[in-house]
């Protein structure tokens, strides 16, 4: 489960605002707002400050379209009428929403159920606010799994249905729904023929074309064990990152760090991985295998990224080893 508080790791480096660019005046416009209950930064290379603004606010419309989608916490989207319908009937829902969830048991297929966006209805025994500090026993971490199993979600693509076939399930898209916002923003952008800009949904990045000098989005990885440092620079122009991370948001207890990232088939928090960066295509796609790799582990996860070599990666062990391609 992936929380927008680790995406700080990921900072953008150096805009500059008005420079020469194919022979035309360019200005480089950024906006942050609050979506998805997260910080979104949307910046747009246009003709002039007005025009870009125009387009920022075309995005931040697209993204809230999404959300009153496919948010589990708005009472009135598709996906929360599937939850409410869980165990009791199908819901049909919109072809986008459809083909979103569909995607994400993909996912999950492809991972053996390392991805899984029914973990929302763990119970929430574990926290990490600060607050915990003893471990639940095992009989409530074997109960908290109870409801979790991608296999219960039945999609019915004539009816274009979703049913949870267990009633207390609930699916949600916190691992992916910003990914795929900032996608969804980079496609209408490009649809609507603005050059260059980027679309940071709290660290999941769609960026597309240049910045004003002609040179490619520069987009610094955080050193989890350095404060202040950086421990790699990803040079970006139709692209898209995402990171997901322990190190911001755990549990310590006993002397042991528990991550936020909880394993869907244990009910237990993922270990022995610190950071893990995934670049390539599609920021969906890559907050989908960093979120997996980081319930996964190393070895697992490695295996997984060999089978995507159109996306790259940045990997920190709980030991500070880096392993990258």
């Amino acid at each position: 489960m992936e929380n927008s508080i680790i995406k700080r790791q990921v900072i953008l480096a150096f805009f500059i605002l008005i420079l020469p660019f194919c022979g035309c005046a360019q200005v480089l416009q950024s906006r942050q707002t609050t979506l998805m209950g997260s910080v979104f930064e949307i910046t747009i290379v246009a003709q002039d400050s007005t025009l870009a603004q125009q387009h920022i606010s075309a995005v931040i419309d697209e993204i809230e379209r999404i959300e009153n989608l496919i948010s589990e916490w708005r009472p009135h989207t598709q996906i929360s009428e599937v939850n409410r319908n869980a165990g009791i009937r199908p819901i049909k829902v919109d072809k986008e929403v459809f083909d979103l969830t569909a995607r994400a048991i993909a996912y999950a297929e492809m991972t053996h159920g390392a991805f899984d966006i029914s973990i929302i209805a763990m119970d929430k025994i574990w926290s990490f606010d600060g607050s915990m500090d003893t471990l639940p026993t095992a009989e409530a971490v074997q109960q908290s799994v109870q409801n979790v199993g991608y296999k219960f979600i039945i999609l019915d693509s004539i009816q274009q249905t979703i049913f949870l076939s267990k009633k207390g399930m609930k699916i949600g898209f916190g691992s992916i729904g910003k990914g795929y916002a900032a996608d969804m923003g980079r496609a209408l952008m490009l649809h609507n023929h603005i050059p260059a800009g980027i679309v940071n949904a709290s660290g999941d990045i769609a960026t597309w074309g240049t910045q004003p000098n002609g040179k490619p989005w520069a987009i610094g990885i955080n050193n989890p064990f350095k404060n202040h440092r950086i421990l790699k620079t990803i040079k970006l122009t139709d692209g898209a990152i995402a990171t997901s991370g322990s190190y911001e948001k755990y549990a310590e207890i006993n002397g042991k760090r528990y991550a936020h990232i909880i394993n869907p088939k244990t009910g237990y928090p993922a270990t022995g991985i610190t950071s893990v960066t995934i670049y390539g295509p599609s920021a969906e796609y890559a907050n989908a295998l960093s979120t997996s790799v980081m319930v996964l582990g190393l070895i697992e996860g490695t295996e997984l990224l060999k089978k995507n070599p159109t996306y790259k990666y940045v990997i920190q062990t709980d030991q500070g080893k880096v392993k990258k391609n």
